[in-house]
């Protein structure tokens, strides 16, 4: 490492800056979380953990969190159950306009998620009459199914097809097949998608904040509620709190799976 300083002083500046742009706004956030002061301010005031406690008795983050799980949850479930298939389909599959159908997928990721969302609640639920909770599974799945469909065919495209033939060839049939050969080898996509979808999903907010009705909202957009019209570090604790998730999240699939096996070499 010394060496590389000396050697590289340029290169290792540059990363030095990139490490502190990365996780400096960490090291406030979770400063200001343990403040003992009243407002937000760093360094902080002494050591508390008053404000988590707020945050944990505070009810509108309770339930908008538990919103959250369960639009997180069921769009990432509709989303591998849409992105799968489809994803089999146009690398194994003969799919006509395959390019435009594959564009169709992605559209999500590039057109912009207010346009997104604005056109979702005009149809969905200005429409359709779909109930804000319904609109809010709706919309993520939408959001959800471009990097399912992306990191699902990344998998399957490192996969060799020859495996499936020889399958074939020995008398499996295909359901058989997808079973004991192709799940297999999507298996690690399908974790790695499952992962990214539920993270992107729970923290959203430009998609949620159109699709929300009374008594209807997520974590994130409770939040964005509250700080303005407060400016305690309530928001800061449960910031930290997420940030703990998400941590928890990558140490179990570490231990369970092991990032190796589920984002690949």
């Amino acid at each position: 490492m010394i060496a590389m300083i000396r050697t590289r002083p340029l290169l290792s500046l540059l990363a030095a800056a990139a490490f502190t742009l990365m996780l400096g706004p960490v090291v406030i956030l979770v400063g200001v979380a343990f403040t003992a002061g009243e407002t937000l301010a760093f360094p902080p005031e002494g050591l508390s953990l008053r404000w988590f406690s707020a945050a944990l008795d505070y009810p509108p983050f309770i339930d908008a969190f538990g919103t959250s799980l369960l639009v997180a949850a069921v769009s990432t479930v509709l989303a591998l159950a849409l992105g799968v298939p489809a994803t089999l389909a146009l690398n194994r599959g003969r799919v006509p306009g395959r390019k435009v159908v594959e564009g169709l997928f992605f559209a999500p990721i590039v057109v912009p998620e207010l346009v997104l969302s604005l056109a979702l609640f005009q149809q969905v639920m200005v429409g359709m009459r779909v109930t804000a909770l319904g609109a809010l599974v709706v919309g993520h799945t939408v959001l959800l199914l471009p990097y399912t469909v992306r990191v699902v065919g990344a998998s399957l495209a490192l996969a060799d097809p020859r495996l499936e033939e020889a399958a074939r060839g020995l008398g499996s049939g295909p359901v058989r097949t997808f079973f004991t050969v192709t799940l297999p080898v999507m298996a690690p996509g399908i974790v790695s998608a499952t992962i990214l979808a539920f993270i992107t999903s729970l923290n959203n907010v430009p998609l949620s904040l159109l699709l929300t009705g009374p008594g209807v909202a997520t974590l994130p957009v409770e939040m964005l509620n509250y700080v303005q019209s407060s400016f305690d570090p309530v928001v800061a604790a449960v910031s930290v709190l997420l940030l703990a998730l998400s941590v928890a999240v990558a140490f179990t699939t570490e231990r369970v799976a092991g990032f190796t096996k589920v984002f690949g070499r």
